[in-house]
């Protein structure tokens, strides 16, 4: 590395201040979080549970619903309520993962994680479940390229905001592969977030595209401060939503 000046060299210690302000703007690396998949052979899914309850968000809130929540996920949300997911889990074939599915006889069908679209065999999973005849969800992060998801599909994508600490993890190129059946869910942890909920809103006229959904992180914003600021916004279609399942059963309860 050359001066401005002249062709002596950049002192060490430049150089390390260097090296340490490249350190600090660059993305972390991720693929350590991922680490459980890596040998997980084709046919096989990394699956943390299966269980039957309500829906407990989206436009499907209150429903009886099968939850299947996949093992492992590339972001750390600071908020996130299911962190018990990043590296527990079963391997289990997909066909038994369907068939544990579709023992419970209940027609809406929920992919959540962790991060399902990490797993090659969520992919068939979901169409083998619109086969059945089941109505599925896939609630995803945002992060990742939806194109490969069946079209019979209802996305529930997750644009993460400023304070959930992953919001330049969001791949804007999702926005034009969603169906206008599909839902935009926004976890509001501030009021910066809904500011910048409010202007992604606008900038990318979501209102006029998709279901849109806004719920709180429990404990940091209170539902009514959400209410207030939806309202204050001048904004249509914004759906406030509660997180049931954590009103009716203890918040850190797991498989409800």
């Amino acid at each position: 590395m050359k001066s401005l000046g002249g062709n002596s060299e950049v002192p060490a210690k430049l150089q390390a201040e260097f090296a340490k302000i490249s350190a600090m703007t660059a993305l972390p690396t991720t693929s350590h979080r991922t680490e459980l998949l890596r040998d997980l052979p084709s046919g096989e899914l990394l699956v943390h549970e299966i269980y039957r309850s309500i829906q407990g968000e989206s436009t499907f809130a209150g429903l009886p619903c099968v939850f299947v929540r996949t093992s492992v996920c590339d972001l750390r949300c600071v908020w996130c309520d299911t962190p018990h997911a990043f590296n527990q889990g079963e391997r289990m074939k997909r066909s038994e993962v369907l068939a544990k599915a579709l023992s419970f006889d209940c027609p809406l069908v929920e992919l959540t994680g962790g991060e399902p679209l990490l797993q090659p065999d969520v992919f068939p999973l979901m169409t083998e479940l619109c086969d059945a005849g089941k109505t599925v969800l896939l609630e995803t992060s945002g992060a990742h390229d939806i194109v490969q998801v069946d079209s019979r599909v209802r996305i529930i994508m997750d644009l993460k905001c400023p304070d959930s600490g992953e919001s330049e993890r969001n791949d804007w190129n999702n926005l034009r592969k969603l169906k206008p059946s599909d839902e935009i869910k926004f976890v509001i942890a501030s009021r910066r977030d809904w500011e910048w909920t409010a202007a992604t809103i606008r900038e990318h006229r979501l209102e006029e595209r998709f279901e849109l959904l806004a719920s709180t992180v429990f404990g940091e914003v209170t539902p009514r401060d959400l209410v207030e600021w939806v309202l204050e916004s001048g904004l249509q279609r914004m759906r406030v939503q509660l997180q049931l399942h954590k009103y009716i059963w203890d918040p850190k309860a797991r498989g409800v």
